[in-house]
């Protein structure tokens, strides 16, 4: 049975929702809390969707260097040119992984960017869809963390440090290759 989506009442409970989180995922958030004390709602948005992004790229960077041996240079390059949009990042992901993204984790990406989209855009969003936009990008957080860390050892929301192991890397001419092979935009 699928779960149902959190629902946030207040500030408070997205605070709590917060601190609910794992140790990872409550770290790689960090500056929530401080940014519902001092900003507009709309500001811990934009935070939680600049982090989210980043969290997919690296996301994806984790998976082609630790379970496809790809340059470590080659890939940062490659993760940092390609366009990545909502799409290609669920392609890319099940082409990385071998795994398709969580349903409910995705569930809750959808409806947090329909939320994302209104504010950016400048139509006019209450306040309890943006604290619920925020919780399911919280929601989304873990549930790919989850995922990874069971099938992979991987929780790309979170530190990274010595993720890749020492493992031996493939050059940079196969690197290319295989990052090519796999949709990302390589010159």
């Amino acid at each position: 049975m699928a779960k149902k989506p959190t629902h946030i009442k207040s500030k408070r409970g997205l605070l709590n929702a917060h601190g609910n989180c794992t140790k990872p995922v409550n770290e790689y958030f960090k500056h929530i809390p401080s940014l519902l004390e001092y900003y507009p709602l709309e500001v811990c948005l934009a935070y939680v969707f600049a982090r989210l992004e980043l969290g997919q790229n690296m996301c994806l960077y984790c998976g082609v260097v630790r379970l496809h041996k790809v340059d470590t240079t080659v890939a940062r390059g490659a993760v940092a040119t390609h366009h990545m949009t909502r799409e290609s990042f669920v392609s890319l992901y099940k082409t990385v992984y071998g795994l398709d993204l969580p349903k409910e984790a995705l569930a809750d990406l959808k409806q947090a960017e329909k939320i994302r989209d209104k504010v950016i855009h400048g139509k006019p969003s209450d306040d309890n869809s943006v604290r619920n936009a925020i919780a399911r990008v919280l929601e989304f957080a873990e549930d790919v963390n989850e995922q990874l860390d069971t099938e992979h050892g991987l929780k790309p929301f979170g530190d990274l440090r010595g993720f890749s192991g020492r493992s031996k890397k493939l050059d940079g001419r196969t690197s290319r290759f295989i990052l090519k092979g796999m949709g990302f935009a390589i010159a």
